[in-house]
């Protein structure tokens, strides 16, 4: 699969937010990382471009089939790495000594730190994306994966992004929360 193939699948449609302008976001914020060795660097924009290849709202099990379908495609000396980062997006839950993980999972996060207008456009193609779901149990669902995030001491493992974003982020979090109560 190379990268025209790639850009399709995170073109086709239902994709409202886990699509090439979240994958163009990540790669912007994986620019403004300093001090990554060019295979660090070359390891993490592999995941991004990955991570979310497949994305299939109603499925539980996106991320192990985008680390499948990574590890497929992807040069053997990058491919367990590369596996294991994408896996990490499931919980988005990192190692203490796990400074790629933690990069890769504050880039993906990032978006809940963004400008108030920015975050409620992601929240609203969030809800595009699961449409499917009925407005009472979406509500339901929504808020538990925000507390979840909102009750995290830490948001962002990476600590330039938790400087960056993590207030921010809080405070979007708790207005949403607001909202679907």
């Amino acid at each position: 699969m190379d990268r025209e193939e790639l850009v399709a699948a995170y073109t086709a449609p239902g994709r409202h937010y886990h699509n090439l302008a979240h994958i163009e976001d990540c790669l912007a914020a994986l620019a403004q990382v300093n001090g990554l060795s060019s295979l660090e660097r070359e390891i993490l924009t592999e995941a991004i471009w990955w991570h979310d290849v497949v994305y299939d709202p109603t499925r539980r099990d996106n991320e192990e089939r985008s680390a499948e379908f990574a590890e497929q495609h992807m040069r053997a000396d990058l491919r367990d790495e590369v596996g294991r980062l994408i896996r990490l997006t499931k919980s988005h839950d990192v190692g203490a000594d796990d400074r790629l993980g933690a990069i890769l999972i504050s880039i993906d996060l990032s978006i809940l730190g963004a400008e108030p207008a920015r975050y409620d456009a992601y929240a609203a193609a969030i809800r595009q994306e699961f449409v499917h779901v009925s407005e009472t149990d979406y509500r339901a669902g929504r808020a538990a994966v925000l507390r979840r995030f909102a009750a995290r001491r830490v948001i962002y493992p990476d600590a330039g992004f938790a400087a960056q974003y993590d207030q921010r982020a809080r405070d979007n979090l708790a207005r949403e929360l607001s909202s679907l109560s």
